[in-house]
């Protein structure tokens, strides 16, 4: 049960930053003629969709109070 509180914490963590953190990606694209070559490298950062972050906060949140122990009496 305490795995499962873990890996909780974890996912918690990622939904958050994905709020915050863009992803970057980069591009190339080019010719080449001969022994001439031209390119062209473009990048730009997307980032998660606030609902995908969403999802992973509550899942992360639901993992965590499932995986707590229980106190038994």
């Amino acid at each position: 049960m305490k795995q499962l509180f873990w890996i909780g914490i974890v996912v918690l963590i990622v939904g958050v930053a994905s709020l915050a953190i863009p992803i970057p990606h980069h591009d190339s694209s080019g010719i080449s003629v001969g022994g001439a070559s031209i390119g062209i490298q473009t990048s730009h950062s997307e980032r998660v969709s606030p609902i995908v972050s969403c999802v992973l906060i509550l899942a992360g949140a639901g993992m965590m109070m499932s995986g707590r122990s229980t106190v038994s009496s």
